[in-house]
């Protein structure tokens, strides 16, 4: 089988010195991975401090990486600009707050290349404080709740049904094929964005592999992203659990989506803020019935997917002749 040619794209919004510390990690083991063409930056910032343009700049000019400016923050779109702009068989999304494990590059790739056939490859996610762990999971309950628990700082590989974005290599042509993500999950927060993403691969018949060998530690950086919208916790905005409901309403359906969507409303203000803070809980139940009533009003539209022809003007070569491998 021919080696598969891998992109790597690191949506971006308000990161400064991390932002410039995770690509020069990457770069640095670019050499390293047999098929790796690019790294694409797609930054929604509206401006950078001076040390930071000044490097992405740089590494622009030289080729190092494509830089290339949105002009308002909108992760799925992003997401898609992302797909759309490489050239590679492979897609690798990772976070712009990260250290990448030493081989992260080369393990997806080979993750793709050793079990043909893959729409994605997902890779062990370490959060602040965790540390690899060997978890044994068995999913259980529907499509809209299997694997929605997953543990991705497991040691252990198998099939599975959700995904984090963060590290996460999709099969270009299949994920092409599949729409994309979908653009009805809008700026600024998008929760739940990715595993609408794998459901939907799923229920077309398609495969999504956790490789545990392909690591990155995230460092959820206190600033910038999504965090650049504040807390939920004391928001009545919708914004926060907007995605979440819209979500189990298109994967969901009768009492399971109905039941999910109640659980979630309810779980939102049973925290030990609102227990510390129970004036706060009026605020936060508001923000979830407006979520919902907005869900619902995507929910009624159609789903904002790519199209196979939009993706194939946007490569300047049809996807429809390349292998699905």
């Amino acid at each position: 089988m021919p080696g598969l040619t891998l992109s790597v794209v690191i949506v971006t919004y308000n990161r400064e010195q991390v932002l410039v510390d995770t690509i020069t990690h990457l770069l640095e083991q670019a050499p390293d991975c047999d098929g790796f063409e690019e790294l694409i930056v797609v930054d929604q910032s509206e401006r950078h401090e001076q040390a930071t343009d000044t490097s992405l700049q740089t590494w622009h000019q030289r080729g190092a990486i494509r830089w290339l400016r949105l002009p308002a923050p909108d992760l799925t779109g992003a997401m898609n600009r992302g797909l759309l702009e490489a050239a590679s068989d492979l897609v690798l999304y990772v976070d712009d707050d990260i250290i990448p494990g030493p081989q992260l590059l080369a393990r997806h790739v080979a993750a793709h290349q050793d079990k043909p056939g893959l729409a994605a490859v997902v890779g062990q996610v370490l959060q602040p404080g965790q540390s690899p762990e060997d978890l044994a999971y068995q999913p259980t309950g529907s499509h809209l709740r299997r694997h929605m628990d997953f543990p991705f700082r497991s040691t252990r590989a198998c099939h599975v049904e959700n995904v984090m974005a963060g590290n996460l290599s999709i099969n270009r042509t299949r994920a092409v094929a599949a729409g994309g993500f979908d653009e009805n999950f809008g700026p600024p927060v998008a929760s739940r964005f990715e595993s609408e993403f794998a459901k939907r691969l799923v229920r077309r018949g398609e495969r999504i592999w956790f490789e545990p060998g392909a690591s990155i530690r995230h460092l959820a950086a206190s600033s910038g992203g999504t965090r650049s919208a504040g807390s939920h916790l004391d928001s009545a905005s919708p914004r926060y659990g907007v995605g979440d409901y819209y979500f189990a309403m298109r994967q969901g359906a009768g009492w399971d989506c109905f039941s999910y969507c109640v659980r979630r409303f309810f779980r939102e203000v049973r925290t030990r803020f609102h227990l510390r803070h129970p004036w706060y809980i009026p605020v936060k139940l508001l923000g979830e019935l407006r979520a919902v009533r907005l869900a619902a009003q995507l929910y009624r539209r159609e789903p904002k997917l790519l199209s196979m022809r939009n993706a194939e003007t946007a490569a300047g070569h049809p996807l429809a002749s390349r292998p699905l491998n």
